[in-house]
């Protein structure tokens, strides 16, 4: 089995119940609604495939997932607030969804990127993986439901340190924060997240979509609640000369100049 789900997302079965998921738009991998709305019908589509009780969630190119399209006829930037509002919808979808899921983190996953590493249940990494919730550094919120699940993995504390400098850390950091699961050579990568994947497909399917219910309870009804309250506060800030000037600081990779206006 090998299907397509838009212009940027492909399933693979391996044959010992663990399905391949790969975001294939390098080398960055922004994440727009096309990519988002694909990636969730891959898994709303897994859901009801027997063969498939875990998820491999990998990436094509240097970056996981380096943010949110914000260029392009296509990016969220030309969209505005109602493409921004249809990523998060679709991005709850994501979080709706039963099979475990084993990121494969081999670069940047920035921004959006985090959100979508956050939809996982484990993340494995590489030594050159990256994490960071920039969003301040555009005079932006966070969004992706990244206020609700990052502090569920890393803590409050860490998570505001990390909303309110836009700071970045590597994977060793991750692995000592919680934030990532395991840290492996870059060759190894996607190996040793398929050996994660396949450890739990081994299980009963129904003791492990139970047992996993339990654990992240009304995870997607959270995320829901809170992405409304982020789509609120970037609703207000997208209009500011603040988010005008971060943007164009990022893009010519800057410190902001920000007039608190």
């Amino acid at each position: 089995m090998k299907d397509t789900y838009g212009a940027h997302v492909s399933v693979a079965l391996d044959g010992r119940h663990v399905a391949i998921v790969e975001i294939d738009a390098p080398p960055h991998n922004f994440a727009n609604v096309e990519m988002i709305r694909g990636l969730a019908e891959a898994l709303e589509a897994l859901d009801l495939e027997n063969d498939c009780r875990a998820v491999v969630l990998a990436a094509a190119g240097k970056s996981f997932c380096a943010g949110a399209d914000l260029g392009g006829s296509g990016g969220l930037g030309a969209g505005g607030m109602p493409a921004i509002r249809e990523l998060y919808e679709n991005g709850i979808r994501l979080f709706a969804t039963q099979k475990p899921i084993v990121a494969a983190i081999q670069g940047a996953a920035v921004g959006a990127g985090l959100g979508l590493a956050m939809i996982a249940d484990f993340r494995v990494a590489a030594p050159e993986a990256r994490f960071t919730a920039n969003f301040v550094k555009l005079g932006f919120h966070p969004g992706f439901g990244l206020t609700e699940t990052l502090p569920r993995a890393i803590g409050r504390q860490r998570a505001a340190l990390l909303f309110l400098t836009g700071r970045r850390i590597k994977a060793d950091q991750a692995l000592e924060w919680g934030l990532a699961d395991q840290v492996v050579p870059l060759q190894d990568l996607r190996a040793a997240a398929g050996a994660l994947a396949r450890e739990i497909a081994e299980n009963a399917p129904l003791a492990v979509v139970a047992t996993r219910e339990t654990i992240r309870g009304d995870l997607a009804g959270l995320v829901r609640a809170r992405t409304a309250i982020e789509f609120e506060k970037q609703s207000m800030l997208r209009v500011t000369d603040d988010y005008a000037e971060g943007v164009r600081a990022v893009t010519e990779r800057r410190p902001g100049n920000f007039a608190g206006r």
